[in-house]
C-alpha cells in the first residue's frame, strides 16, 4: 500500500511539474510586479541614510566618539555606494524606464516621472560630493553593463541642472499615491526641485560662479521651499519597522556619541538656544561639556553633553533640505551679489534663518533675541560670509554629509580639529571591489581627478581652495 501511495503521488508531481515552480513562487496577496508609485516609496524609505550615520557626524564633527574612537578618525578606508546604486537608486530608474506602462490610476504619469526624478538626481548629488567622479550615464543598467564608466562630476552637475528643470516642466495638476514626503502635493515637489537646484549652483561659489550666480537665479525665480512646512523631512515611526536610527542605537545602551567641543564652541557661549535641543546636559553636574573630537583618555560618557531627547526619540524626523538652508543660502547669494539687495538683503535673510531654523527644531524662541544681540550672532558685513557659514553648519546638526560639504566648500567653521594630524577628509575613497571588478573605469576616473592616487585628500571638482 506504502508502494501504490508513492506512485500515485509522483505521478501526480509529474503531471504539474510544469508549472510547479512557477506556482510556488506567486504569494496571493502579494502583486507580482511593484507599480511605480510603490517603487518611489520603496526608494524614499532609503532617504533616512543619507543623515542617520555616525560617518556623516564625524566628517562634520558634530559628534565625538565615546566607544571605539579610532572609527571616527578617519582612517585610510574604503566606503562603498553599491547600496544606493541597488536599492533607491535602482528602484527609480526602474520607474524611469517604465515611463509607458505605469499606471495613471496612482496619479498622472507624468508626476510619477517628475517626482522619480527629482529624487534620483538628490541621491545623486550626495554620491557625486561624497566621491567626486562616479558611474552616472552608464550605471543602473543591470546585467547589461556591469563596469559603467565614471561621469565626471561638472558632467554630473550639468545633466543634474536639466534634469531638474525637465521634472519641474513636467509637472501637472493632480498627485500621487505612496507619496510618504509629501502626501502627493506636486507644488512642494516643485519647490524642491528649485531648491535642489539654487542649492547646487551655490556649490559653484569657487569653481564656476559665473554659472552658479546663472542658475542660483533662475531657481530663486521658479520658486523655492517657501516655509518649514515644504521641508524635505523623513518622519520615523513609533514602530520597529520604521523607527530612527539613533533610537535603536541607545535603546542597546550604547552611549557611543557625545556632543563634539567643536559644535559646543560655537553653542555655549553665544546661548544658542538649539544647544538644548541637540543634546542632554551631563549627569555629573547639569551642565553642557563637548568632548574633543578623537580624544582617547579617560571618556567618561557622565562628564559630556550626550545626545538629545528629541534627537534619539524613537519617531525623530530626519532633516534633509530645508528652508532655513533656502534663507541662507539667499543670504550668502546676497553678500556675493549673485541677488540684489546687499547687505541688508543678506542680513534679512540670514535673520530669518536663524529663526526658521530655531522653529524647525523646537528651540526655546523666547531666547531669541538674546542670543540674536550677541555680538557673534548679530550680522555684520565684514564678516558675512563667516557668520553665514557657520551658523548654516549649527544648523546642519546631524545632515553631517551636508555640513561637511558646506565646511569644504567654505571652510567654515573655523575649529576644526585633526586628531592625530588627521585633517578633515575632502572626500571618501572607492570601494576596493571596484578596482578589480571595474579596472578600467576605475583606474581613469582616479587618474582623470587625482593623478592616479586616490586618498581622502584628493578634492572633488567644485572644492579648489
Amino acid at each position: 500500500m506504502k508502494k501504490l501511495n508513492i506512485m500515485i503521488i509522483t505521478a501526480l508531481l509529474l503531471v504539474g511539474c510544469n508549472n510547479f515552480e512557477e506556482d510556488i513562487n506567486i504569494n496571493p496577496n502579494v502583486p507580482s510586479q511593484a507599480s511605480g508609485t510603490q517603487l518611489i516609496a520603496n526608494a524614499m524609505l532609503s532617504l533616512s541614510g543619507l543623515s542617520s550615520s555616525p560617518q556623516g557626524e564625524f566628517m562634520s564633527q558634530y559628534l565625538s566618539e565615546t566607544q571605539y574612537v579610532n572609527a571616527s578618525l578617519y582612517p585610510q578606508s574604503s566606503t562603498s555606494f553599491y547600496g544606493w546604486y541597488q536599492g533607491p537608486l535602482m528602484n527609480l530608474q526602474t520607474v524611469l524606464n517604465a515611463a509607458d506602462e505605469l499606471s495613471g490610476v496612482e496619479g498622472p504619469v507624468s508626476n510619477q516621472l517628475a517626482v522619480a526624478k527629482i529624487l534620483k538626481s538628490y541621491y545623486i548629488w550626495n554620491l557625486t560630493d561624497r566621491w567626486g567622479d562616479i558611474p552616472y550615464t552608464e550605471a543602473l543598467s543591470g546585467a547589461d553593463n556591469f563596469t559603467p564608466a565614471y561621469d565626471s562630476q561638472e558632467s554630473i552637475y550639468t545633466d543634474l541642472f536639466n534634469v531638474l528643470d525637465e521634472a519641474s516642466s513636467q509637472i501637472v495638476p493632480g498627485s500621487i499615491t505612496n507619496d510618504i514626503i509629501y502626501n502627493g502635493d506636486m507644488s512642494k515637489w516643485s519647490k524642491l526641485a528649485n531648491t535642489l537646484k539654487m542649492l547646487m549652483a551655490l556649490r559653484l561659489s569657487e569653481v564656476n560662479p559665473t554659472l552658479g550666480k546663472e542658475k542660483f537665479a533662475a531657481a530663486v525665480q521658479s520658486g523655492v521651499l517657501a516655509s518649514n512646512s515644504d521641508n524635505l523631512v523623513f518622519r520615523h515611526l513609533n514602530d520597529a519597522n520604521n523607527q530612527n536610527y539613533w533610537f535603536s542605537q541607545l535603546n542597546q545602551g550604547r552611549e557611543w556619541w557625545a556632543i563634539s567641543s567643536t559644535l559646543m564652541d560655537k553653542m555655549k557661549p553665544v546661548g544658542d538656544p538649539r544647544l538644548m535641543v541637540y543634546g542632554n546636559a551631563n549627569r555629573t553636574d547639569g551642565d553642557y561639556t563637548g568632548l574633543v573630537f578623537g580624544e582617547t583618555v579617560d571618556i567618561d560618557t557622565e562628564k559630556y553633553a550626550l545626545l538629545g531627547d528629541a534627537i534619539t526619540a524613537q519617531d525623530a524626523p530626519v532633516y534633509l533640505v530645508t528652508y532655513a538652508q533656502v534663507l541662507f543660502a539667499q543670504a550668502e547669494a546676497a553678500k556675493l551679489g549673485w541677488i540684489t539687495g546687499g547687505d541688508a538683503t543678506a542680513e534679512e535673510n540670514y535673520t530669518m534663518a536663524i529663526e526658521a531654523s530655531m522653529d524647525q527644531w523646537g528651540a526655546d524662541t523666547s531666547m531669541l533675541a538674546d542670543f540674536m544681540a550677541q555680538p557673534e550672532i548679530a550680522y555684520s558685513a565684514d564678516m558675512a560670509i563667516e557668520q553665514i557659514a557657520t551658523q548654516r553648519w549649527v544648523h546642519l546638526f546631524m545632515h553631517g554629509y551636508e555640513g561637511w560639504a558646506e565646511y569644504r566648500r567654505t571652510g567654515y567653521p573655523n575649529n576644526m580639529v585633526a586628531p592625530g594630524g588627521a585633517e578633515v577628509p575632502n572626500r571618501q575613497i572607492y570601494i576596493e571591489t571596484e578596482q578589480f571588478n571595474n579596472t578600467e573605469n576605475y583606474n581613469e576616473a582616479v587618474q582623470r581627478q587625482f593623478g592616479g592616487t586616490e586618498s581622502l585628500y584628493g578634492k572633488v571638482w567644485w572644492d579648489i581652495n
